[in-house]
C-alpha cells in the first residue's frame, strides 16, 4: 500500500488519472441516483410549464441578469424559510431550462414572491426600487415598460423547450402570440414574478 502510495504521489500523470477516477466514481455515485428519482425528475404537483407571457418574463429576467443578485433556491434551514416560505424542492424546477437557484443573495431571494406583492407594486418597483424600498440598491429597468414582447421569439422559445421535455401542445405554441400581443416586457416579467413558488407557498 506504501508503494501504491508513494508512487501517485511521485508521479504526475499516475496522481492526475487516479484524482480524475476518483472524480468520476464520486460523480456516479451522487448524480447518476438523482437522474432515476421521481423527486427530481417529475414536476412537484401544482408545477405547471410557464405560460407564454411568463416564459417571456422569464427569458427577459435572465438577459437583464436578475439572478446575479436574486437567488431562487430557499435553503432549508429555520430562518430561511420563516423569512421566504417552504425551502426549495428540485421538482418546482423541472420546467426551467436553465434553472435559477442560484447561491448569490444581493437582494432577497424570490422563489416565492409570486402574490407576495400587487403588479402595482412590482411595476414602480422595476421602474424605481426606492419608491417603494428606500435603502434599495437595485437599479431600475424603465426601459421594460417600453419594449414590447416579440410573439416570434416566444413561440420559438416554447418550441425548443418542447425538445428538452416541457410538454408544451401545439394548440399552446399557436396561442402564444395571441397572449403575448401588445404586451410589454413589464407586464411579462411581473407575469413571471407574479407566478414563482405558489404551488408550494402555503406549505410550512
Amino acid at each position: 500500500m506504501d508503494k501504491i502510495q508513494k508512487l501517485i504521489e511521485e508521479n504526475v500523470a499516475y496522481l492526475i488519472v487516479f484524482t480524475l477516477l476518483i472524480i468520476s466514481v464520486a460523480m456516479l455515485v451522487e448524480i447518476l441516483p438523482l437522474m432515476f428519482s421521481k423527486s427530481t425528475t417529475q414536476p412537484t404537483p401544482g408545477v405547471k410549464p410557464y405560460n407564454a407571457l411568463q416564459l417571456a418574463g422569464r427569458d427577459v429576467y435572465i438577459r437583464e441578469g436578475c439572478y446575479n443578485c436574486h437567488s431562487q433556491m430557499i435553503r432549508p434551514f429555520r430562518a430561511e424559510t420563516e423569512r421566504y416560505g417552504h425551502y426549495s424542492v428540485a421538482g418546482e424546477s423541472v420546467y426551467d431550462h436553465p434553472f435559477q437557484w442560484g447561491s448569490k443573495r444581493t437582494g432577497p431571494d424570490l422563489a416565492r414572491v409570486g402574490g407576495r406583492y400587487s403588479d402595482e407594486w412590482h411595476v414602480v418597483h422595476l421602474m424605481n426600487p426606492r419608491d417603494v424600498v428606500p435603502e434599495s440598491n437595485m437599479p431600475a429597468f424603465p426601459w421594460l415598460a417600453v419594449n414590447k414582447v416579440d410573439p416570434a421569439k416566444v413561440q420559438a422559445g416554447m418550441t425548443a423547450l418542447t425538445k428538452v421535455g416541457v410538454p408544451y401542445t401545439k394548440e399552446e405554441i399557436a396561442k402564444a402570440p395571441e397572449m403575448v400581443e401588445g404586451k410589454t416586457e413589464m407586464d411579462a416579467v411581473v407575469a413571471y414574478l407574479q407566478g414563482l413558488g405558489l404551488a408550494l407557498k402555503g406549505i410550512r
